[in-house]
């Protein structure tokens, strides 16, 4: 999560480094802090990385533990999701009332 936020910060497209980040991150999601969930879709939206699964992963993480998620967490999720143009209705229905 940090290194695909960090490249995604520094506005540096790495395709490959990308497509091994959403492979490794699948298997591990819930280990995932709130946070990481959010800047890991945030850095891949951001950088207009397509990842269809690791974005239907996390909103799968993240919908039992959107409690623990602060309000800049929320609002990160629900731009990169539009922004990547991502229909998640459940995720963005549970932030809607978080």
């Amino acid at each position: 999560a940090n290194t695909a936020w960090a490249f995604a910060t520094a506005g540096v497209t790495a395709p490959s480094l990308f497509e091994a980040i959403a492979a490794a991150s699948l298997p591990r999601l819930c280990e995932f802090h709130p946070q990481n969930l959010a800047n890991t879709v945030w850095a891949f939206a951001t950088l207009e990385v397509k990842a269809p699964a690791l974005f239907d992963a996390i909103a799968d993480a993240a919908l039992p533990r959107l409690g623990e998620f602060n309000a800049q967490g929320l609002t990160n999720m629900a731009w990169a999701y539009a922004t990547a143009g991502v229909k998640a209705p459940r995720l963005f229905d549970a932030i809607a009332n978080e």
